[in-house]
């Protein structure tokens, strides 16, 4: 295999972007025939990034009624089964390094996607290959060029050592970086699984390891949007499209809101031959008409797919969304100017105003899909601790508590925002099948399709980078009181912080080591492998 020549990746000459158009994300595709090529650079990424975003494709994930059933507990156990009998099929890694020379919120990303290929028997899925295939991803190369491992335990002991998708793992672990996912219960299960160990039994001693394998946390992009954020919608195509516009909007009015910059490096020589460019069109005229398909709007998936005679391009519903917000907007206005005067007034305004009647923030209920009886609560996202029991129990701040709510919220099995089992939480809005034919002396690589880990990993770290952007300008805006310099300058996002998102529930899992749950022996052994015993 050729050795990597430094001067084919470029990191001192950026390919600056701007926000408020077009762009184009170079993507390193890595296959069995130049992982080991390829490995010194992934390495040097994830030590030198701020955080790394992740993201995987499966192979499916068995019924999608027990993944959302109203115990947690009971969803951890259909999970564990879903992880142990099928595979990650791609996995996509971004890393983040935020440049401290350069305007605030600068980010230097490269994005891998990695083809994986498990040893052992799996389970697939036809409803997966379906959905994946649709979605351009080739089967015939990922059985070809695929990178193999193995699940469990860790055979031989040597998951630090070497050149493999499990020490690629073990390196992610000692970089002690943050972790970003969006959705991310599902993933980190099929990561552990496959890269690190045997899943535990219980769901507590799960949270309790993850909590020790990522000091510097854990966060999902999905609880983010829709209880810091509060979008209209937290599916990952509409999540990201909403924070790209947002961010266009503040560099184009000057820079005053909160705005990120990202960059990527120039890859020369062969190694721009390993590079697939993905286009990241700048938002589409609102002057377009369309009847918009209101399934794929609330949920970003819809049964019809690519048949569907409605629209699912996310950039309509995103500009539609925006005006039911502003028409709500100037209602309620009209509402207090005529109380003012004297006037009757109509009804008040609601929580949700500005959202489709389909698509509620912080509670997505899809009713054609919603199994058994559906349940409502009001939302208490502020804080959440997972007790011995599995029932979760919130309060801070004054929102009161909310307590065993497994039996309390609505099971939104469309919330779980995947395609009868396959990955699907980037919808399917048809403007992202076309690349970019050139960017500068860069040729652009053979289409490989849509739907891809390492895009959508691209897009979890920068929701997130986002979300970061605005939380540091909000905290300086309500700057008051006097803070010591403390971890709070040091943390993400900290009302963020390892807090995973439950579907169809009103409180997250929150990953923590309690004083009930203990670390699990075969976590407790690669421990010891991965940082020399200190835990």
């Amino acid at each position: 295999t050729a050795r990597l020549n430094l001067a084919d990746v470029n990191l001192s000459n950026y390919a600056e972007t701007n926000m408020a158009s077009s762009f184009v994300v170079p993507i390193i595709d890595v296959q069995n025939d130049n992982f080991k090529e390829l490995w010194p650079a992934m390495v040097v990424a994830i030590k030198t990034s701020s955080f790394v975003a992740l993201d995987t494709e499966l192979s499916g994930l068995g019924n999608r009624k027990s993944l959302l059933a109203e115990s947690i507990e009971d969803r951890y156990k259909a999970i564990c089964h879903a992880a142990r009998s099928r595979s990650i099929l791609s996995l996509g890694i971004a890393c983040y390094k935020k440049q401290d020379s350069k305007a605030a919120d600068t980010y230097l990303v490269q994005v891998y996607n990695l083809t994986l290929l498990c040893s052992e028997e799996y389970i697939i899925e036809p409803q997966s290959v379906q959905f994946l295939v649709q979605h351009g991803f080739d089967f015939n190369q990922q059985y070809a060029r695929g990178i193999p491992y193995c699940k469990g335990n860790n055979k031989g002991g040597i998951d630090g050592r070497g050149v493999h998708i499990r020490a690629l793992f073990t390196e992610l672990l000692r970089a002690r970086k943050p972790v970003v996912l969006h959705n991310g219960l599902i993933d980190m299960a099929f990561l552990y699984q496959s890269f690190y160990a045997h899943l535990p039994e219980r769901l507590t001693t799960f949270t309790a390891d993850l909590s020790e394998m990522f000091p510097a946390g854990i966060y999902d992009t999905k609880y983010i949007t829709e209880f810091e954020l509060r979008l209209t919608a937290s599916y990952l195509e509409y999540a990201y499209k909403k924070c790209k516009l947002d961010n266009s909007r503040s560099v184009t009015s000057g820079g005053t809101g909160p705005h990120v910059h990202v960059e990527f490096c120039q890859y020369a020589g062969h190694m721009s031959s390993y590079v697939d460019f993905r286009v990241c069109p700048a938002v589409a005229s609102a002057d377009r008409q369309s009847d918009i398909c209101q399934r794929f709007s609330a949920f970003g998936w819809c049964p019809n797919g690519a048949q569907c005679a409605l629209s699912h391009d996310t950039d309509l519903i995103i500009l539609q969304d925006e005006k039911g917000k502003e028409d709500k907007r100037k209602k309620r206005k009209r509402q207090r100017e005529k109380k003012k005067s004297g006037g009757e007034v109509a009804e008040g305004s609601h929580l949700f105003d500005g959202a489709p009647e389909n698509k509620m923030p912080h509670m997505e209920v899809d009713p054609e899909e919603t199994p058994g009886e559906q349940h409502t609560a009001e939302p208490c996202p502020d804080s959440a601790q997972q007790n011995e029991g599995g029932s979760v129990r919130t309060g801070n701040e004054g929102n009161g508590v909310c307590e065993d709510n497994t039996d309390s919220t609505a099971a939104d099995d469309t919330n779980i925002n995947r395609n009868d089992g396959a990955e699907s939480r980037t919808g399917g809005s048809s403007e992202n099948s076309n690349r970019a034919t050139n960017t500068g002396s860069q040729k652009k690589t053979t289409d490989t399709g849509t739907h891809r880990a390492g895009f959508d990993a691209f897009m979890t770290g920068f929701i997130f980078a986002c979300s970061y952007s605005i939380g540091q300008k909000e905290k300086a805006g309500a700057a008051t009181e006097e803070k010591e310099p403390e971890e709070d300058e040091q943390l993400w996002l900290p009302s963020c912080l390892n807090k995973v998102y439950l579907s169809g529930k009103a409180a997250p899992l929150n990953v923590v080591k309690s004083t009930f749950s203990k670390s699990s022996k075969a976590h407790v052994q690669k421990m010891e492998m991965v940082w020399g015993g200190r835990v």
